[in-house]
């Protein structure tokens, strides 16, 4: 480059910084060219992979090139003039850094769509995706490729890095102190990647609190959850770490419980209303008849004489479940009233003195 300068007299410096530029900015359009040819070809391939790889490869390609542009003006400056008293040892190590920002840059691309692309292709292929898993994992290594990548450029400039990591140590213990509370919700977060208590979609619930909703995200510092009133509720996630969380959004069934009474009139019949409902509900077809059930004589109440039904719809839809129990109580009603008995309500007597 520098014989070409020579060779064409081209010795002021701004002919020789718009020259500069003008090749970065070439050598960058070319590459964007490339890469757009490639990813044209891989789109048209089953192959996924390779079109996560192109796409992370646009702006690491494009800082490096500018870094390596900006480094090698400065070198040719520091040549001719003599006014920019730049040491040749930082530009190289100006260079390296910016390789190393690069692949770092590049590193973090491909994780985040790796992540995007796992996902999709499970979804595409109906396998079951647990979304926070997956975004734990890349943001895991996210973050080791910040750490590691900092610490090199770090050592490639002179500093210690033994030194960095004992001074991070005790800063480590400081920050700690000021910041307890976003620890807490870090690991707490850690704890539910990990544990997997629920996920992204589930819905929830604490008895130890007025909490129950939809989850809408999981970050590291906090978990939203949309509630029935379609209000979000933002959540510490260090709260999870000290309370009791129902998932029904994993239940298998859904329970049916109900108890009934009936007159005391009634007392004689009760045995054969019983047995009525029990053989009515071991022929219905949206009743998993592997579960327990149960139909019993209960209790002698203040009005009434109870019997309960407990047994299980083979559902958890929400809206399903109550058709299902809906039926049940109608054919239970049916059967009451074709034994000639009422089902029992409170009763008052009253006494004249």
């Amino acid at each position: 480059m520098e014989n070409f300068l020579q060779e064409y007299s081209l010795d002021h410096w701004l002919i020789k910084f718009i020259l500069i530029i003008s090749i970065i900015i070439v050598i960058n359009i070319s590459t964007r060219i490339i890469l757009n040819t490639l990813k044209r070809h891989s789109s048209k391939t089953s192959n996924i992979w390779d079109d996560c790889v192109i796409n992370s490869l646009y702006r690491p390609i494009t800082i490096l090139v500018w870094v390596l542009g900006i480094v090698f003006t400065l070198e040719a400056f520091n040549n001719d003039f003599k006014v920019i008293n730049i040491s040749y040892d930082f530009l190289n190590n100006l260079k390296r850094a910016g390789i190393i920002f690069s692949i770092a840059l590049f590193l973090n691309n491909i994780s985040k769509n790796f992540q995007t692309a796992i996902i999709e292709n499970n979804k595409n292929n109906a396998i079951d995706v647990d979304e926070a898993t997956y975004e734990a994992i890349a943001k895991i290594v996210r973050l080791s490729i910040i750490i590691t990548s900092g610490l090199i450029i770090l050592q490639t400039f002179g500093f210690s890095i033994s030194g960095v990591l004992a001074f991070g140590g005790i800063g480590g213990v400081a920050v700690g102190f000021a910041a307890k509370d976003m620890l807490a919700n870090f690991f707490g977060g850690l704890m539910i990647y990990l544990d997997r208590p629920f996920r992204k979609g589930d819905w929830i619930r604490s008895p130890d609190r007025e909490l129950e909703g939809t989850v809408e995200n999981i970050g590291w510092r906090q978990t939203s959850i949309r509630n029935f009133r379609k209000n979000v509720i933002y959540i510490p996630n260090s709260v999870f770490m000290n309370i009791i969380v129902e998932n029904p959004s994993r239940m298998t069934h859904r329970r049916i419980r109900e108890v009934i009474g009936l007159r005391y009139k009634d007392f004689p019949k009760m045995l054969k209303i019983v047995e009525d409902v029990k053989l009515m509900i071991s022929n219905h077809k949206n009743i998993d008849h592997d579960q327990t059930t149960i139909v019993n004589f209960d209790s002698y109440n203040d009005s009434s004489i109870d019997f309960f039904i407990i047994t299980y719809a083979n559902t958890t839809e929400w809206v399903k479940y109550h058709q299902i129990k809906k039926d049940d109580l109608i054919k239970i009603g049916e059967i009451i009233e074709n034994n000639n008995a009422e089902i029992a309500f409170p009763t008052r007597v009253e006494i004249n003195e």
